[in-house]
């Protein structure tokens, strides 16, 4: 069965790679460049970027990083190669499905997506197997958009996401509540257009158990609701205007 879904995944993301730099570059790379520059200053240490896809992102990488990009579509690769060779820095880009990573436990000290998990077909499994190979304490720094608690935001983009999906991603995700559900512990949200585009830091605990999840962690493809049942300090709404900032108890 997980062959078969990283075989769909794979040919839906080959399919897209000829046309995603125009579809992405042209304004959506302008708009959110300066929010991806200030998530990835924060680059340190050893560093994994899942879903590299083209390379559209690596303009906005520091210089002088040690970074493995991975992604499940070779075609992406295929693009992202030279972007990758052209870093000014230690870059290597490979072929991996991000719910089976080949990397040993605790291999890297910083995880990196950009809009990865509105597209992985189970993500807390993905996450899971993020916290695996990520250092104890190790951070875990997301660009992502989600879904919405707000009408009639909340309304649009659930009725888009099962047409959506079938070529791109899902429109409706709560990523935040799967990020503390994969076991992480959530420490900073901050809102950069209404609820839907947002940051996220979250750190890896120091327990090697990647198990340690919400037992709720396999209800991965609910829509946003803000109702009761959302983890504690991972709320994936916004109670005002962009660039709200939310910090995590404890955070």
């Amino acid at each position: 069965m997980d062959d078969v879904r990283a075989a769909r995944t794979r040919a839906k993301w080959d399919k897209a790679a000829s046309t995603l730099d125009f579809l992405s570059s042209r304004g959506a790379e302008r708009r959110w460049a300066p929010y991806k520059e200030d998530l990835f200053s924060a680059m340190d240490g050893r560093i994994l970027f899942v879903a590299v896809g083209t390379g559209l992102d690596i303009q906005f990488f520091p210089p002088g990083k040690d970074i493995c990009g991975i992604d499940i579509s070779p075609r992406m690769l295929g693009r992202a190669a030279p972007r990758a060779a052209a870093y000014d820095g230690d870059m290597a880009v490979k072929e991996m499905d991000v719910h089976a990573l080949t990397f040993d436990d605790h291999t890297f000290d910083q995880v990196y997506t950009s809009c990865t998990f509105c597209s992985v077909p189970d993500p807390v499994d993905g996450l899971r197997e993020i916290r695996r190979v990520l250092k104890p304490g190790g951070q875990l720094r997301m660009f992502e958009h989600t879904g919405s608690r707000y009408f009639p935001f909340n309304l649009v983009l659930n009725m888009m996401t099962p047409l959506v999906r079938r070529f791109g991603p899902d429109l409706n995700r709560t990523t935040v509540r799967n990020v503390a559900r994969a076991g992480f512990d959530v420490v900073e949200v901050q809102h950069r257009y209404l609820d839907v585009v947002k940051t996220i830091l979250a750190v890896a605990p120091l327990s090697d158990d990647p198990a340690e999840a919400s037992p709720e962690a396999e209800d991965t493809n609910d829509v946003e609701a803000g109702a009761s049942g959302d983890v504690p300090g991972t709320d994936e709404s916004a109670d005002g205007p962009e660039d709200q900032h939310d910090v995590a108890p404890g955070g």
